[in-house]
């Protein structure tokens, strides 16, 4: 397995370690009064948003050539970091 396989192997698994933080976020979310049930919905639209980015910029890395594979994967790391920011800013929030 290359590098760059590995990289996009380890990436996948770590979104879908996302897809199961904001699952439970929205679990909290359902046991929520109507008022932070609403603030809680607009946390998770943004996670699911930034989530969606992200996975998006993997599929480009992953369909890179050896080219471009680089600077795909430094706008991979970007949306990343835009994502775990998210997520932080949630978490301080309502967590």
């Amino acid at each position: 397995m290359t590098d760059r396989t590995a990289y996009i192997e380890k990436m996948k698994a770590k979104l879908d370690e996302w897809d199961a933080k904001i699952d439970e976020f929205q679990a909290k979310a359902d046991q929520a009064g109507a008022e932070a049930r609403a603030n809680y919905q607009e946390q998770i639209r943004e996670l699911q948003e930034r989530r969606a980015e992200t996975r998006e910029k993997l599929e480009k890395l992953q369909d890179s050539s050896e080219s471009a594979w680089d600077e795909i994967k430094d706008g991979f790391e970007d949306a990343w970091q835009r994502l775990d920011k998210a997520w932080d800013a949630a978490r301080a929030r309502f967590i």
